[in-house]
């Protein structure tokens, strides 16, 4: 495969993966080859096994750090801190793309970011959407909710009014308290109904203000 012949196929697209160019008689071996000797060229940035996108050179697309988060762990979709960051909810600027799903627990650095992965119990997997986080790429994102509440999921004592009152939760007209309480009441965990409340308190009682 000649490079002209990789960039008509992989197009606009901002990260890929090399099963995209396994077609006709390409072998595997011979694919892996060749992206491997592109990449000691420079002239593409591997991001794990298998994905890879375009060095700045010959990027049509700025890759957003969400959509690589999801084709680093399929399955996996973002949220956590940097989906209530995203969602305005938290005032923190997060370094970090926090992401859950059913794979296992990792941290990956690769040159287009740092990626945080929790594993997260396949009846928890729901409450998330694909949205358009960048011009024509879409990725899979928890809303302020849900990603309120796999934080407390996930993090020992996160039900407790301290803990709460620690993240500094703002713009409380992000967090619709109704749509809170229906995740938290689907989960069927009793931490996260009490964590629903807790919030729906603290916020109510700020008045929308930082707590």
């Amino acid at each position: 495969m000649k490079w002209e012949n990789l960039l008509e196929i992989v197009g606009d697209e901002a990260a890929f993966s090399s099963s995209l160019l396994l077609s006709g008689n390409a072998s595997i071996s011979q694919v892996r080859l060749q992206l491997s000797r592109w990449v000691k060229a420079g002239r593409l940035i591997q991001l794990r096994r298998g994905l890879y996108a375009m060095a700045p050179a010959w990027r049509k697309t700025e890759p957003h750090p969400f959509l690589v988060a999801n084709k680093l762990q399929r399955g996996s979709y973002v949220s956590l801190q940097s989906a209530m960051a995203y969602h305005g909810v938290i005032p923190e600027y997060v370094p970090v793309v926090t992401s859950v799903g059913p794979g296992r627990p990792e941290t990956l650095r690769n040159p287009l970011g740092s990626f945080q992965f929790r594993h997260l119990v396949a009846g928890m997997l729901f409450g998330y959407t694909q949205t358009e986080i960048a011009p024509r790429q879409f990725a899979f994102v928890a809303s302020a909710e849900k990603a309120l509440l796999d934080l407390v999921y996930l993090t020992p004592g996160a039900d407790s009014p301290d803990y709460l009152r620690e993240l500094r939760l703002q713009n409380a007209g992000a967090i619709n308290m109704l749509l809170l309480r229906e995740l938290a009441e689907r989960s069927g965990r009793p931490k996260l109904i009490r964590a629903a409340r807790e919030v729906e308190e603290l916020l109510s009682g700020e008045e929308g203000e930082s707590l």
